[in-house]
This record gives C-alpha cells, structure tokens and sequence, in this order.
C-alpha cells in the first residue's frame, strides 16, 4: 500500500489517507513502529479494532501518537484515545473516530454512546470540515445501524473487521456515505488475510494447529473514497478502490 499511495494521493488528488491497521503486524496487532512507518508514508490516521493490544509494547507508546486511534468505548482509563483531529491541505480538519462493536464480540462500553460523546465535542461543518467514523464490527447489521443513527452528522460511517469489501457504498438519506466494510488489504487468496492450508486444518479438526501466519502472495488494496462538501462536511460522492491481487481492479472516477 505504501509503495502506490504517493502516485494515489497525486491521481485522485487526495486530501487525507485513513488506514484500519489493527493486522498491520503480521495479522496481530500494530506496532510502534510499522505505526511510524505507516505515518511517515503518507497516512494522515489510522484505526484500530479487536486486535489492539496484541502487541503489548504499543500499550506504553501509543499515546506517543495522536494520529492512532483505538475504539472509543474501551473503559475510561485505557491508553490512547478513540478520536483525532488531523489538519490537512489548506487548513481543513478532519475528525477520525473508532468505535469497537458488541455483537459476537468483546462487550466493551456501548459503542453508540462513546459516539454521541465525542461528537458533542465536534460538529460537522463548524468546528471540522468532514467525520470519519470506523465501526469496527462483526455483524452488518450492527454497521447498519451506525450509518442509519448518524446520518447527517459525519461525512463517513465505514466497517471494519471482516476483511471482505461489501458492495453497498452508498449516500444515506441525509448526506453521509456509507459501506458496510471496506475490506482488507493483504492476499485475497488465503482466510482473510491468514495462509489458507493451515486455516482449513483448523476449521476441519477443531483443533489448535501451529500459529496462523500471513499469507504472502500479491496484495489487493481495498478501500473506499468520499468526496465531501466543504461547507456542510457531508459526502457529495462515494466509489471503492481496489488495486492489485486477485480482485476485479476499481478505480474512483472523480
């Protein structure tokens, strides 16, 4: 990803790269310094997810990056923080917030709440030009509510966690885009992102086998894009991106 994102940032004429990065070491976890890696590279945030502490040494540093944000309803307290602010091309600010879903999933604090809290400290179109919201979540149907709650109050609801691009962008009623996932970024030909053989082992016996590890054929970056209004902060327009691996290739046209 790092190796296109400058000819990316150029051609689509990019304002700001957020990257969910929660498997960026090796499937577990984020380290610090894939974390400075992945920011001296061009990515302007990046979000986390259910992997957060898998590496055990981003817990004394990440308050070290104000760039990194972890799900915002982990209990007061917890290292780091669930929303930032970060200032792009001609001043505009863009407010980045991750939250972690409780469906199938660690019951952490109730996600929405943790949302409504941070956006009482920001509005869009006032105090920051655009919202992105990463909803970390097992189940579609949870992300669905996200989009449906918030719309009209951030420029973006977008899933994470899953691994596979849904083919659901779109703009809700009131103006925010929305996708159900935005898939991974890593080898298509694997189980999400893991080497395949050892996975179906797993799946087959039941039993642990040795430790999963990456598959490491040829990338497909996923993502999305959002055009957003520069005075109201809502989505103007919505595309996918994929690039590379074994996906069908999509460009954004705008």
């Amino acid at each position: 990803m790092l190796k296109g994102l400058p000819r990316w940032r150029e051609e689509l004429r990019l304002d700001a790269v957020v990257v969910n990065a929660e498997n960026a070491s090796h499937g577990f976890g984020l380290s610090p310094q894939i974390a400075r890696d992945l920011l001296e590279g061009g990515v302007d945030a990046i979000t986390l997810g259910n992997h957060t502490w898998d590496r055990r040494d981003l817990i004394g540093q990440i308050d070290q990056f104000p760039q990194v944000v972890r799900p915002a309803n982990y209990p007061a307290g917890t290292p780091g923080q669930g929303g930032c602010v970060v200032e792009v091309s001609r001043g505009r600010k863009i407010l980045v917030v991750n939250v972690m879903g409780r469906v199938f999933m660690d019951a952490l604090d109730d996600p929405f709440r943790a949302v409504e809290n941070i956006l009482s400290q920001h509005r869009l179109g006032v105090s920051v030009h655009a919202i992105v919201l990463d909803v970390h979540a097992e189940t579609t149907s949870e992300k669905m509510g996200f989009g449906h709650l918030f719309d009209g109050r951030v420029s973006l609801v977008v899933g994470t966690h899953t691994h596979i691009p849904t083919a659901d962008h779109r703009i809700l009623p009131n103006g925010t885009a929305y996708q159900t996932d935005a898939g991974m970024c890593g080898d298509y030909d694997s189980v999400i992102g893991m080497e395949k053989n050892n996975a179906v082992r797993r799946l087959l016996k039941k039993v642990p086998t040795e430790r999963f590890q990456p598959a490491m054929g040829t990338a497909s970056v996923c993502g999305l894009m959002v055009e957003t209004d520069d005075k109201t902060g809502l989505a103007v327009k919505v595309c996918p991106f994929r690039q590379g691996g074994e996906l069908s290739a999509y460009m954004p046209d705008f």
